[in-house]
């Protein structure tokens, strides 16, 4: 029988302590059926039994081996994986759920994320509950591969902190624009010759 992976034992081994007996070794009277039919009925018992023996000693070499394979192929994969980490208050996208869905409106121009939310805390297993800016806590933790780190804008906070100054010639582009962009508009009259 094959060996397979990295146990290097048959899986019939594993499990009755021998090596199976194929049908071709019996009609061919191979080397080791001769040897068991050469053995006397005490012998061949005893050798049966320190085979049993063994068998704990050959679980415990597959076991530890398909640990060690394991760790191996873990590693390879963890290789390329970046952990996400957010800290308890940081602003964070949310994947919108379930993926794929459209929005009617917008066809495939709808957004992939909503933001912002804010990460209240960390449940077990790479999860966390996060909670509206205006504090209203989600029911349920959600998967940290359905976040990522929301980057305030630099143009939008810098339109709320920098008052615009507008040359218009008597036109309503102020309250216009006041109305838009929310911040405080200075206008100042051209005069005409």
């Amino acid at each position: 029988m094959a060996c397979h992976g990295a146990i290097i034992i048959s899986p019939y081994q594993l499990v009755y302590g021998q090596d199976a007996v194929l049908p071709w070794e019996i009609k061919t009277r191979s080397g080791r059926v001769s040897f068991q039919d050469q053995l006397p009925t005490d012998d061949y018992a005893t050798l049966m039994k320190d085979e049993l023996d063994y068998l704990a000693e050959h679980r415990l070499r597959a076991l530890i081996s398909i640990e060690e394979n394991k760790k191996r192929v873990a590693k390879w994969y963890d290789k390329k994986v970046k952990a996400k980490e957010f800290a308890d208050g940081d602003l964070v996208w949310k994947l919108i759920l379930p993926i794929e869905s459209k929005s009617s409106k917008f066809g495939k121009w709808s957004p992939n994320w909503e933001a912002p939310y804010r990460k209240n805390r960390s449940a077990p297993g790479n999860a966390y509950i996060l909670e509206t800016l205006e504090g209203v806590e989600f029911p349920r933790a959600l998967n940290g591969k359905y976040l990522k780190k929301y980057y305030p804008s630099i143009w939008v906070d810098a339109l709320k902190l920098v008052p615009i100054t507008l040359l218009s010639a008597g036109s309503n582009v102020s309250g216009i624009m006041h109305n838009v962009l929310k911040v405080p508009i200075t206008v100042l009259s051209a005069k005409t010759k």
